[in-house]
C-alpha cells in the first residue's frame, strides 16, 4: 500500500524564510525519482531549484507559478511505494503500472533531511503549515490545510492577509467561499472591488472627486525585497559619510592596453574592474579598518582577516552584489576571472545564495551607466564602499600643462563608527594614486 509523504519547503539558508514559484517542473500524477528538481523557486537571493527527497507518484501541488510560499509550507505529496502513476491510469487503463522508487533522498539541503520512509510518521497538528493562494489540485491524497483553530478569521494563506492589510480590508467583515468558510484569494479582491466601487459612489453624491488610483503596484519581494530591506537597514542603522577625489586615469587605462596587448594565460582580456579590485585589496591591506563590521549588541568594531570583495552587477532581475571569495590572495587576471564567472552566473540568475553573502567591503562601478558621481548606501553590514565613475577624457593639468586625460571620479561611503575622516581619505587618496601611477600598486605587491 502507497504511503503519502509531504515534502514542505525546506530552509535554503543563509536565513531566508520564503521563496517564490517561479515554475514547475512536475505535473500531478507524475512519477519522480528521488533528488529530481520539482519545482524552481526565487528567494531574495537566486533563483533555486528544489529536489524532492521522495521517489514515487505526485499526488498535490500547493501554490500556483507566482505565489509566494513561506519555509515550511507544503510544496507537493509524493505517494511512495508501488503504485501506478495517476498519468498511466489514465491513458492505458488495465496496463502495469510503473514501480516507483521507494526511500528517500541521502542529500539535504539546509533545514531538512529524511531517513528511510518506514520511520518517517506523518504528525498531525492542531495548526497546520501555511497554505498557498488557491487550494491545490488533489488526485489521490486527502486536501491538506484547514482554518487554524485560534485563528480570529479564517484565512491562513500569508499572501491572502498581506493583501488585506495593503488595501485597509479588515478580512473579520469578509466572507469566505472555501472549505469551511475559508477565505480565498478571490474573496479578498471581490471586497477590494466591491470598497472600491462604494467609495466611487460616495464621491459621486459628495460632488468631490476621487483621488486618482495608483498606476500599478509592484510587490516587493524577492531580489527587488532583499535589496530595499539591506538599504532601508544600512540607513537606519550605519551613520555613513562619503568623501570623494578625482583622478587621472589616464596611466591606468595605458597600463591595461599593454597588459591585454601581451595577452594571457587564459587569453581573456583584463577588465578596469578586475584592476580596480586589486587596487583595492592592496588598499584594504594598508587601512584594516575599512575591512571590518560593527557588532551593536557587544559595542565592538570586528576587524576581518579576509577580505571577500562584493562587486554590483545589475541584472534582469535587479541589482544583485556576487563575492569574490578571498580576493586578498589573488592577482589581477585570477579577480578579472572570477568576476567573468559570476557575472554570468548572475545574468543567467544561476547564483546561489552562498555567492550572495560574506563580503566584506563593495566595489560599485555605477560608470557603466554614464554617470560621474553618486553616494553610495553601504551594503549593510560592510563597513566601506567604492563608488566609481565613468572615464572620460576632460581638460587636466599634467606636469605643469593643461591637457585631455582620461579622468575618473572616486567616491568613499564609510561607517563613521569603525573610522574617522583622516583614515577614509587615506584609502581613497592610495586608490587614486594607484589610479594615477600603477607603478604604486605594482611596489605594494
Amino acid at each position: 500500500m502507497a504511503q503519502v509523504l509531504e515534502f514542505k519547503l525546506p530552509d535554503l539558508g543563509e536565513g531566508l524564510t520564503e521563496a517564490e514559484i517561479v515554475r514547475w517542473l512536475v505535473e500531478v500524477g507524475e512519477v519522480v525519482t528521488v533528488d529530481q528538481p520539482v519545482v524552481e523557486v526565487e528567494t531574495a537571493k537566486a533563483m533555486v531549484e528544489v529536489p524532492c527527497p521522495y521517489g514515487g507518484v505526485v499526488t498535490a501541488r500547493f501554490g500556483e507559478e507566482g505565489s509566494e510560499l513561506p519555509v515550511g509550507a507544503p510544496l507537493l505529496t509524493v505517494a511512495v511505494g508501488s503504485v501506478k502513476p495517476v498519468r498511466e491510469q489514465r491513458t492505458s487503463e488495465g496496463s502495469v503500472g510503473h514501480s516507483t522508487e521507494s526511500g528517500s533522498s541521502g542529500n539535504v539541503l539546509v533545514g531538512y533531511g529524511t531517513g528511510a520512509p518506514a520511520a518517517r510518521r506523518r504528525r498531525i497538528r492542531p495548526a497546520p503549515a501555511p497554505a498557498p493562494v488557491s487550494p491545490p489540485v488533489v488526485t489521490t491524497a486527502p486536501a491538506l490545510g484547514v482554518v487554524e483553530p485560534h485563528s480570529p478569521v479564517a484565512v491562513i494563506s500569508p499572501l491572502v492577509r498581506r493583501l488585506a492589510r495593503q488595501h485597509g480590508l479588515d478580512l473579520r467583515e469578509v466572507a469566505g467561499t472555501g472549505r469551511d468558510g475559508l477565505i480565498l484569494r478571490t474573496d479578498v479582491e471581490s471586497a477590494i472591488r466591491a470598497a472600491d466601487g462604494e467609495r466611487a459612489a460616495g464621491a459621486a453624491r459628495t460632488g468631490r472627486p476621487e483621488p486618482d488610483a495608483p498606476a500599478g503596484r509592484i510587490a516587493l519581494r524577492g531580489v527587488r525585497g532583499a535589496v530595499a530591506e539591506k538599504l532601508s537597514r544600512s540607513r537606519r542603522e550605519i551613520p555613513d559619510a562619503t568623501c570623494w577625489v578625482d583622478a587621472d586615469a589616464t596611466e591606468l587605462m595605458a597600463a591595461r592596453a599593454a597588459m591585454n596587448a601581451g595577452g594571457s594565460a587564459a587569453g581573456a582580456k583584463v577588465s578596469v574592474l578586475a584592476l580596480l579590485a586589486r587596487i583595492c585589496t592592496a588598499a584594504l591591506a594598508r587601512f584594516p579598518e575599512l575591512n571590518s563590521t560593527v557588532d551593536p549588541d557587544a559595542r565592538e568594531i570586528v576587524r576581518l582577516s579576509g577580505v571577500h570583495l562584493g562587486f554590483a552587477a545589475q541584472t534582469e532581475r535587479g541589482l544583485v552584489v556576487p563575492v569574490v571569495r578571498d580576493a586578498h590572495t589573488r592577482n589581477t587576471e585570477s579577480i578579472g576571472a572570477e568576476i567573468t564567472r559570476l557575472t554570468e552566473a548572475a545574468r543567467d540568475g544561476k547564483l546561489t545564495p552562498a555567492q550572495l553573502t560574506g563580503g566584506t567591503f563593495t566595489l560599485n562601478n555605477y560608470g557603466v551607466f554614464g554617470v560621474d558621481g553618486s553616494t553610495p548606501i553601504i551594503n549593510h553590514p560592510e563597513a566601506a564602499m567604492l563608488g566609481v565613475g565613468r572615464i572620460v577624457p576632460r581638460p587636466w593639468v599634467h606636469e605643469g600643462e593643461l591637457a585631455v586625460r582620461q579622468v575618473v571620479q572616486l567616491s568613499l561611503t564609510f561607517d563613521h563608527r569603525v573610522c574617522d575622516g583622516g583614515t577614509a581619505g587615506g584609502f581613497l587618496r592610495y586608490v587614486a594614486d594607484c589610479v594615477e601611477q600603477p607603478a604604486v600598486l605594482l611596489r605594494t605587491v
